[in-house]
């Protein structure tokens, strides 16, 4: 399982290797607020939003003491933008009352904030502060449980799961590739398991379409091309 899981994260690098995160942020609170904005929303929407955002709260002092009727018009389009802009604003308060406005560096203390959870707080540590996390979203627990990795739905004990196959350093980026992956390739409802690089590692394949042509068709994304040639290579891909 473990040598599985190595050959699987070293096809995903050659496949993705500009894997980030996809939300747009310059320093910890940004992408702290971005992760919450994120919940039910894309990352795309997320982005159009938070530059003007940004540009209007940059404290966790601005958060704690916005006009709550302002704040919510600026997230509206993410949804959920009544609760999401009550986080922020118990975010705000929180970050100043407890941590100097400054977002900490521990998972115990991220979690220990109103609206953040391990994926939030994983997602914080890995890309802010260099500190492996792996991020379980919906994406990547999708995919280890195809590949075999684990048959765990709980996000917590799937991450100690993966954590357990693979080395401390790559967890970060692991969770791009997977997501990226995800996003791209392996579809929730109809994956391109025939235009896959991963096709002969995966005991999943045939979940979705298995002929290449077809499968191609399902392929998103900028790095589509660079996909559907490395599933193509002999040890890359159904073909």
């Amino acid at each position: 399982m473990v040598r599985r899981a190595r050959r699987i994260l070293r096809r995903l690098q050659r496949a993705y290797p500009d894997a980030e995160c996809e939300l747009d942020f310059s320093n910890p609170l940004e992408l702290l607020v971005a992760v919450i904005l994120s919940a039910q929303c894309t990352d795309k929407r997320v982005n159009e939003v938070t530059p003007a955002l940004f540009d209007r709260y940059r404290t966790a002092a601005d958060y704690a003491g916005a006009d709550r009727s302002e704040l919510e018009e600026c997230i509206r389009s993410t949804g959920f933008y009544r609760n999401k802009a009550s986080s922020l604003m118990g975010l705000g308060a929180a970050l100043v009352e407890r941590f100097d406005g400054e977002v900490p560096d521990t998972l115990d203390e991220l979690v220990s904030l109103p609206g953040v959870g391990r994926k939030t707080a994983n997602v914080v540590l890995g890309n802010a502060f260099g500190i492996p996390g792996i991020t379980v979203d919906t994406h990547f627990g999708r995919l280890v449980r195809r590949w075999g990795w684990t048959d765990l739905e709980d996000p917590t004990k799937v991450e100690h799961a993966v954590g357990e196959l693979i080395p401390r350093r790559d967890w970060t980026q692991l969770s791009h590739y997977v997501i990226f992956h995800g996003r791209r390739v392996c579809h929730a409802r109809k994956p391109a398991c025939g235009a896959c690089l991963l096709a002969d590692q995966c005991p999943s394949f045939g979940a979705g379409p298995t002929d290449f042509a077809e499968a191609a068709e399902l392929v998103r994304g900028p790095e589509r091309e660079r996909l559907l040639e490395l599933a193509c290579e002999p040890a890359g891909g159904a073909r």
